[in-house]
């Protein structure tokens, strides 16, 4: 997920030290299964294989992809989890930005969209139907780690605290009452995208969840154009160019 992922502990709970050091564990974990990064993990294993045979994978991941899924569908496409080989057409998956070639553009589009993912149910199995798809689970990965994370914290007995992912994705538990009383919850800002030392905003998060996204970091410039990483698989550009 290439990010730091810290918990966050309120002070004088150091007998919660020990699950929060669990915790960081578990996403270590999560992200040897759900890199794209690394040729060992599930999801890289996925995409080699899933355009011949359909793949068994692990009950929680199958339960991702059914998520991204719904969420494909839900978003009429905006989200999708199969955009792959839009993030390599356009570079990003290296961080080397450029502009693709209209046919390499094209030959991308064609292996993208959720629906030629297949779902086996009651074998747990994937399949893709088209060959040259790949999933990325860039814009759902930090979120489905914090949310494992949080039911590890929670199992453990541990009443409050803060997780996030590179910032970006942040999740807040409070206990109890505190979490009726005024002003509950911990203080997060919003970073301004452009201008990392400002923030846009403060927000208090109370047993909730947010995420943020924003083409500060990876961006490149082409004729006098700013072509940021965050990517609509339904025109295959840049989102907002």
């Amino acid at each position: 997920m290439a990010c730091q992922f810290e918990v966050l502990l309120p002070a004088g709970a150091p007998s919660h030290v020990a699950a929060a050091l669990e915790a960081l564990d578990l996403i270590d974990e999560l992200e040897a299964q759900l890199t794209v990064y690394r040729d060992t993990s599930e999801v890289a294993q996925l995409n080699r294989l899933a355009a011949q045979v359909a793949v068994p994978v692990e009950p929680q991941l199958f339960e991702l992809l059914c998520l991204a899924k719904q969420l494909h569908a839900d978003t009429a496409g905006a989200f999708d989890i199969t955009a792959g080989p839009l993030i390599k057409v356009w570079g990003f998956f290296r961080r080397a930005g450029k502009v693709p070639e209209p046919a390499s553009l094209a030959a991308a589009r064609h292996c993208v969209g959720s629906e030629h993912l297949l779902l086996d149910v009651p074998a747990r199995s994937v399949r893709f139907a088209r060959a040259g798809m790949e999933i990325n689970l860039g814009a759902i990965g930090k979120g489905y780690a914090l949310d494992r994370a949080r039911r590890l914290l929670e199992a453990r007995g541990v009443p409050e605290f803060l997780l996030h992912g590179g910032r970006s994705s942040v999740l807040a538990r409070v206990a109890g009452d505190d979490a009726l009383a005024d002003r509950a919850g911990w203080l997060i800002g919003i970073r301004h995208p452009l201008f990392p030392h400002r923030r846009l905003a403060e927000i208090r998060l109370c047993n909730q969840a947010m995420g943020t996204s924003g083409a500060g970091v990876q961006f490149f410039r082409h004729e006098g154009k700013r072509y940021g990483h965050i990517l609509d698989p339904r025109t295959g550009w840049p989102a907002g160019r």
